[in-house]
Parts: structure tokens; sequence; C-alpha cells
């Protein structure tokens, strides 16, 4: 009974945090007001930073509150093992280039259009596993990426509503800079999440210990990148400029979005994790059309998102999958 309240628990949460992270990024990344927007590289230096405390105090609590022990732990599976610290760096700079890309898609693409969208990754992540793993895919799970790619391919498909040339073709562009990031995106999801896999495998550390590493070298790209694309406006106005209630909102989902993850991995199985992501879809769509008021669905929009809840579905029911505890 427990069990299964852990279950539903951790489900709940998963849609309460993919749905509101991706509704509360586009809102604020579109939100017209007065003064300076919060810079998109200086947000994913911040969640690097609640990453790290968090797993921390997840090891600490592990370790029955022991301060001594938790330094033990650092020094033996940080500092003493260099090298094993340092195969982290290449997933870890490929989530900060991805934590990065999904500002930009949501500042060019409706919450609808992204969440339907993003969910190429369980292809990426497919292809990359059975290159990378050499894990077999059953029939159900080739089939269900077949319909996902379908899926995908009728949600971009265009509007055929007239409206002004000039909007249209800024439209067109913002679409197409959104759709590339989100490609980007996915690509690199899957890459990174079988490449920390494999890792995971290879050595018998905690899931937060490799989180902690991984956070180390995020938060090292992270400052590299915002220095590098935004130093000017971090020298002039500082790192937290434009910062308010929603911008730490976000942060702060962004930053638990790892941990829900796994516990989703720990308590419940791919279907229900499926169900979790389709519940997410649904509502980020009603939101988008009723509250944010960017998206006006098409039939091709319902079909196709229809194609990727089946899909999703689907890639889960054959069999259960070694699971895959990435932060993405």
């Amino acid at each position: 009974m427990a069990s299964a309240k852990l279950k539903y628990l951790s489900l709940g949460i998963l849609v309460f945090q993919t749905t509101s992270l991706v509704l509360t990024m586009r809102y604020s990344r579109t939100l017209q007001g007065d003064g300076l927007r919060y810079l998109a590289s200086s947000a994913v230096v911040v969640a690097e930073f609640l990453k790290i405390l968090t797993c921390l105090g997840l090891v600490f609590k592990d370790h029955s509150y022991s301060g001594r022990a938790l330094s033990s732990i650092l020094r033996q599976e940080i500092l003493h093992k260099p090298i094993d610290t340092l195969k982290l760096a290449i997933p870890s700079g490929i989530y900060t280039l991805q934590n990065n890309l999904l500002y930009v898609a949501l500042s060019n693409l409706d919450a609808a259009t992204y969440q339907v969208t993003y969910q190429l990754k369980i292809l990426t992540t497919a292809l990359f596993s059975v290159s990378m793993l050499g894990r077999r895919l059953g029939v159900y799970q080739w089939l269900s990426l077949l319909i996902l790619m379908a899926g995908i391919a009728l949600v971009q498909w265009p509007a055929d509503s007239p409206s002004d040339p000039q909007k249209e073709q800024l439209t067109a562009g913002s679409q197409f800079v959104g759709l590339g990031a989100v490609l980007v995106a996915c690509c690199s999801s899957g890459f990174a999440g079988v490449y920390f896999e494999k890792i995971l495998k290879e050595t018998k550390q905690s899931v937060w210990v490799r989180n902690i590493q991984l956070g180390m070298f995020g938060l090292f790209f992270g400052i590299f990148g915002m220095l590098a694309y935004d130093g000017d406006r971090v020298q002039e106005h500082g790192m937290f400029q434009g910062y308010n209630t929603l911008t730490w909102i976000v942060v702060a989902l962004q930053a638990l979005g790892g941990l829900v993850i796994a516990a989703v991995i720990k308590y419940a199985d791919n279907i229900l994790k499926g169900f979790a992501t389709s519940l997410s879809i649904i509502l980020s769509t009603f939101i988008s059309y009723f509250w944010l008021e960017d998206f006006k669905p098409t039939s091709m929009f319902f079909l196709g998102t229809v194609l990727v809840i089946m899909a999703t579905f689907l890639y889960g029911y054959e069999s259960k999958p070694a699971p895959n505890p990435s932060r993405a």
C-alpha cells in the first residue's frame, strides 16, 4: 500500500513539475513588462547550483546527517577518483547546452507544441541505447517510434489560415528557431542520458553523488556560457537582472526536475510514466489555449498529439528497459 502511494505520488509530482515548468518558462519568456528580462544563461547557472545543494542534502540525509561522513564520501568519490569524475564532463556540458536550448525553444514555440515535439527524445534515446548500450528493441517499440515520428510531423504541419504576410513570415521564422532548438535538445538529451546510464552501470556510486559531479561541471560550463554570451549585460546590470518571483519558480522547477524523474524511475513503471507524460501534454495544451492564449489547435495538431501519446504508451508496453536516471 505504501509503495503504491509513493508510486502515484511521484507520478503526480512529475505531472505537476513538467507542466508547471513548461508553462511558467513560456510565460516568463513572453511576458511583456517594464524593466529588464532575466537572462536564460543566468537561470541555468542558478538551477545547477540549487541541484548541487539539493543533492548534497540528500547525501547528508542518507548518511545519518553526519558532516564527517559527507566529507568522507565527497573526498573518496570525487577528489580521489579524478578520472571517473572527469568522465561526467561530457554529459554535463551537453546537459548545460540542452537547458539553454529549452529557453530558446519556449521563447519561440507555444507550450503545447513544445511539449509534444520534445517527446522526440524517446526516439533519440532509443537509437543511442541501441548503438551505445547494445540494447534490443522489440516490435512494439520500433512500431511506437514510427508512430512517434508521424505524430510529431503532423504537429508541425503548417496551419492553413490567412494572416498578415509580414506577421506570418515572422511567426514562421520564430517557429523554425524554436523547432531547431527542440530537435538539438532532443538529440543532446538522448546522447547524454544514455552516456550517463552507461557510466552508472560501470560504477557503484550513488545517483546523488553522480549528480553532484554533473552539477559541478554544469556550474562551470554554465558560468562560462553566461560570461561568453551575456558577459556585457551581466557586467552592466548584474547576474540577477530581471529576476522576480516567477523567475525563481522557473529556476526551482528546473532544478528539481531531475530529482523528480529519479523518484519516478524508482517507484513507477514505464506505463505509468507514459501516462504522466500524456497527462502533462493535455494539461499544457488546455492551459496554453485558455490561459496563455498563444495557441490555436488544428485538426492536424490533435491527430499528431493522439499519435504521440499512443506511441509513448506503446514504447513502454512490451518490455521495461533499464532505467535512465538522467537529469533531463
